[in-house]
């Protein structure tokens, strides 16, 4: 009977993670044949194919998903017996997905942090928004991920609730007075996006998207050129922006949350997992000034 080389199963991961063979050799640190020989080695143990090609890359099939849930639960057991026997902390990869408003706030301080406790664990973060995430999640190439949920989600799923608020380069910005008044929001599908547009409509004022980007950067410098209003929780708007009051209509209010890619995670995503939700709860309760936005 052939054994599941953990090698060969964490270059599996990788690949499926990574969508390419490519992107997955760089991240373990082989070459492109190396790592394509090891998964044909992989799929020489199983007796089946695990990955098929596709325009973009490669994806599983059946069998490699099936594989790629026993291969996580495998590594992961490997290294919590290794770091048991050797009396140390956990040891691992995590793949963790983050917006980019969120990943600027909180992801120093949470990796400084967790890291002092866990030098064993590495963190490998996909910068994207929640509509981008949670595909990801489903198709299990991050294990969590920072995500955004509307105001009439169940309360016990927020970690940390944040309001949105319309935000311009002055406190009574010129444009305030235009017959159709531009806008700056985030990639139309996102909470803030659908939010301002859902308000404006209700209030029977007139608009344009002037600018849409999932890049907070990029809205806050249209902001700052005085050219739109922009859209973005209370506590990521800079000192050098300001909230408008009024008259615009009132936005709701977001909240963050933990979404998971599997329902029981292991014990090295669990523990990352209610570690950052204590950071954030307790930079809320605090009312630490934290940058984020509803992507």
């Amino acid at each position: 009977m052939l054994d599941l080389d953990p090698l060969l199963l964490r270059s599996f991961i990788a690949v499926a993670r990574a969508g390419t063979i490519s992107a997955a050799a760089q991240q373990v640190g082989r070459t492109q044949s190396a790592v394509s020989m090891q998964m044909r080695r992989l799929e020489a143990v199983v007796g089946q194919p695990i990955l098929y090609r596709t325009g973009a890359g490669v994806a599983l099939t059946a069998a490699g998903d099936r594989l790629l849930r026993h291969a996580e639960r495998i590594l992961v057991a490997q290294d919590e017996a290794l770091a048991d026997v050797a009396g140390k902390g956990l040891r691992g990869t995590i793949g963790f997905g983050c917006p980019e408003d969120y990943l600027t706030a909180f992801f120093p301080a949470i990796l400084r942090s967790f890291g002092a406790d866990h030098g064993g664990v590495e963190i490998e973060v996909v910068c994207a928004p929640t509509i981008e995430l949670r595909p990801l999640l489903q198709r299990r190439r991050i294990d969590l991920a920072l995500v955004s949920l509307p105001e009439d989600a169940e309360p016990r799923r927020i970690i940390r609730p944040e309001k949105l608020v319309w935000v311009a380069d002055r406190p009574r910005p010129e444009i305030l007075a235009s017959r159709i008044l531009p806008l700056a929001l985030s990639a139309p599908g996102t909470i803030d996006h659908d939010a301002a547009r859902k308000a404006m409509d209700r209030a029977g004022r007139a608009y344009r998207i002037a600018f849409a980007s999932s890049s907070l950067a990029g809205l806050l410098a249209v902001t700052r050129s005085g050219q739109a209003i922009s859209v973005v929780t209370r506590s990521a708007v800079p000192a050098d922006l300001h909230v408008l009051d009024g008259p615009l209509p009132p936005l709701p209010a977001i909240g963050i949350s933990l979404a998971y890619a599997a329902a029981r995670p292991p014990l090295i995503v669990g523990t990352f997992g209610g570690f950052v939700a204590r950071y954030l709860a307790g930079t809320a309760t605090a009312g630490g000034r934290q940058a984020a936005s509803a992507r």
